[in-house]
């Protein structure tokens, strides 16, 4: 069986087929899948059936990292104005452009969508649980650029405006970067540190990676928090296995800092807290929106890293998720992450729990 190009060219989709399977995408309608393997000049020239074809092709693509493959695809979606699926297709597009590590990045482009989907989902229903966390995210996104600026536009950095987007996003869509970057903020605001820093360690008990890896820099400096080079390195070895690749370099710093400062004694007694901790912090979400796939594996390694005295770091612990098994449990869930359970859950947290 073939798929057929504009320029004349057929191409085997039985292979593409079985590639896609492999890569852990879910089985697809070979006479209408369009191959990974193809150059992003040949996938600008296939025609596409419906909206939902080039949707599902593009979002497939996407999830493997074919970022040249998946652009013609989702920007198919948007030009047809399909209702249903052109705020998805936006949302994954954005997503392409603002990743700073290949060849499609356009911050400028990426604000754009993210401000359109925020701007047309202003009202949305934070229970619409097929939209809501979606636009959650977009308003997170609009606010790290709008906190940072954007000189491609002439966006000029604005913190109040930020805040504002960032305490929309966490209290209406319970998302928790929004919350994540709120909690920061606080944390630099004398008046404000004390709820930061609670903000923060509820985040940690509910495994978000990056306020794993914040709180575990202040417990070994002993910055705000009383020091616990202990909780410290536990707290850092979850976040370092739960990281997202986007995340990786800036943990696996913190978690070099923390292992290498600590003593064989201290490394014991971490492994006490990572195992009692792992049966209380609630399940790290799947976030089915990276890109996991083949087409990005450069992504996916981790520098080689070792102490001053050569000791080598292992990353590769026990109840870290592979990235194939990951791609394949995110063909199971939904296109985002784990559905958030409503703005209630948005207090301040218990301390961590000890042993």
């Amino acid at each position: 069986m073939s798929i057929i190009l504009k320029s004349g060219r057929a191409v085997c989709a039985v292979a593409a087929f079985a590639s896609a399977m492999t890569a852990g995408l879910p089985p697809v309608d070979h006479e209408r899948f369009v191959p990974f393997f193809m150059t992003a000049a040949e996938a600008r020239d296939v025609s596409f059936s419906s909206a939902k074809v080039a949707f599902d092709q593009g979002v497939g693509a996407y999830r493997n990292g074919y970022y040249e493959i998946a652009i013609p695809a989702l920007e198919f979606v948007v030009a047809r104005n399909d209702q249903n699926l052109r705020m998805f297709a936006e949302f994954y597009l954005a997503r392409i452009f603002s990743d700073s590590t290949t060849a499609h990045t356009d911050h400028a482009k990426a604000y754009m969508l993210y401000q359109r989907i925020a701007d047309e989902n202003a009202d949305i229903d934070p229970d619409d649980m097929s939209r809501a966390p979606f636009v959650g995210k977009a308003l997170t996104s609009v606010a790290l650029y709008v906190k940072d600026g954007l000189k491609e536009i002439a966006l000029k950095p604005d913190l109040d405006r930020a805040v504002e987007y960032l305490r929309h996003a966490a209290t209406m869509f319970n998302e928790m970067d929004a919350q994540f970057e709120l909690s920061k903020i606080q944390i630099g605001d004398e008046a404000q540190r004390r709820t930061g820093l609670h903000f923060l360690q509820k985040l940690a008990r509910e495994s978000h990676p990056g306020a794993q890896a914040v709180f575990a820099d202040l417990l070994f400096r002993g910055r705000y928090v009383k020091q616990d080079k202990a909780q410290a390195l536990a707290l850092i070895k979850m976040a370092s296995d739960n990281a997202a690749s986007s995340d990786r370099i800036w943990i696996e710093d913190i978690y070099q800092n923390v292992f290498c400062g600590s003593s064989s004694d201290v490394r014991a007694q971490s492994q006490g807290y990572v195992a009692s901790w792992r049966n209380v912090f609630a399940r790290p979400r799947v976030a089915v929106e990276a890109p996991i796939g083949p087409g990005r594996r450069g992504d996916l390694a981790s520098p080689a890293r070792a102490c001053s005295n050569g000791e080598t770091l292992d990353f590769t612990a026990s109840g870290k998720t592979s990235p194939l098994a990951a791609s394949q449990a995110s063909t199971q869930a939904s296109t985002m992450d784990a559905a958030p359970v409503g703005a209630s859950s948005f207090n301040p947290p218990a301390v961590l729990p000890s042993r």
